[in-house]
């Protein structure tokens, strides 16, 4: 079997056990009846049956902290997903297309920068100026604390 198809698999079985614990299971369950159902002798009842026992397990290995169990229900599905992927290797669009609907979309990562740029002028003496953020004060507690919405007294 191709690499990819595995990682399809692989990535299908990850979604899927993840959609188990959440409000959306029915709708991600219904989805993979469709997919299963007519492929090899997998009737709509057996898979969804199928489905819900796996998703009993997994709420059971959750409340009970068991990892093994949870990469169990994860391995079972992801065999699943294999075996159907190698008896048809066009259902990889259909899985794709059910993991989009699946897999929340990542959220957007932005990046800002913000730049101050203080400026101090005149002499200290007797002592350090200390800058904390955009104020600049020496310690006698006297300069400037300018800012955003806080111009220089």
């Amino acid at each position: 079997m191709e690499a990819e198809l595995v990682t399809l698999a692989a990535a299908g079985a990850t979604a899927l056990v993840q959609q188990m614990a959440t409000d959306g299971w029915t709708a991600a369950r219904d989805r993979m009846v469709a997919f299963f159902a007519g492929r090899g002798s997998a009737t709509p009842a057996s898979v969804e049956e199928d489905l819900e026992t796996g998703r009993a397990e997994l709420v059971a290995a959750q409340r009970d902290e068991d990892e093994e169990l949870a990469a169990d229900v994860r391995a079972e599905w992801r065999a699943r997903l294999r075996r159907a992927l190698a008896a048809d290797p066009a259902a990889a669009a259909e899985l794709r297309s059910l993991l989009d609907e699946l897999t929340p979309p990542a959220p957007e990562t932005r990046q800002a920068s913000v730049v101050y740029h203080n400026t101090m002028s005149g002499t200290v003496s007797d002592g350090p100026v200390i800058q904390i953020g955009s104020s600049n004060v020496n310690h006698w507690g006297t300069g400037s604390h300018g800012g955003p919405g806080n111009p220089p007294a």
